[in-house]
């Protein structure tokens, strides 16, 4: 069997390019052109490296979920506490508002509210995503437990869903809002239920 040619361009160039069209359009409205402008690669390069747009999205998203998780578990391991990890994600998150990169959102929620209840892969991994986020969720409200902070009695899965479901609510809320009182008032009001 023989080998392509070389790519002549950074595959992770390339799709971090196609990560912010996915991110600032979706998944269904991010043409080939688009992408083909962001990335500066010619079409026949895309399929060469990708195969096709759903693979390429596969690779942005599947991008964009490592390096959020990444900075997230550093930020989780340098926290005081899981509480407080937790505490200032979520206000950290809320103080963006009217900033360019709240009115963006965050691309698996997006995706998942996009794609959630389609079939196919882009779908599936949208799913995938956002029960990576749940799951990294799901951690700290364990660690939490363990030190003491959050009531063992709860139900750690439980209390990941409903981070994810706040998170994924605030997210949405920040795309179209600019009033950071408002949002961080909202925020506390959320964390409060934790205690």
């Amino acid at each position: 069997m023989t080998r392509g040619r070389p790519l002549n361009f950074s595959p992770h160039q390339a799709t971090s390019a196609a990560m912010q069209v996915f991110w600032a359009q979706g998944y269904n409205s991010a043409s080939t052109r688009d992408l083909l402008n962001a990335m500066q690669i010619s079409r026949s390069s895309l399929y060469q490296a990708y195969g096709n747009k759903e693979q390429l999205f596969l690779e942005a998203l599947r991008h964009y979920r490592d390096h959020l998780l990444e900075r997230l578990e550093k930020r989780s391991k340098e926290a005081p506490s899981a509480l407080a990890f937790i505490e200032s994600l979520f206000l950290d998150t809320a103080a963006e508002a009217g900033s360019d990169r709240a009115a963006l959102g965050c691309l698996i929620f997006n995706s998942a509210s996009e794609l959630g209840q389609q079939e196919g892969l882009a779908a599936e991994e949208a799913r995938r995503s956002l029960d990576a986020i749940t799951a990294l969720f799901r951690e700290a409200v364990t660690a939490a437990q363990h030190q003491g902070e959050i009531d063992v009695q709860l139900d750690p899965q439980v209390l990941a869903t409903y981070l994810t479901m706040g998170m994924a609510g605030l997210r949405a809320l920040l795309k179209s809002t600019h009033d950071r009182t408002a949002t961080e008032s909202a925020a506390r009001l959320f964390l409060a239920s934790l205690r």
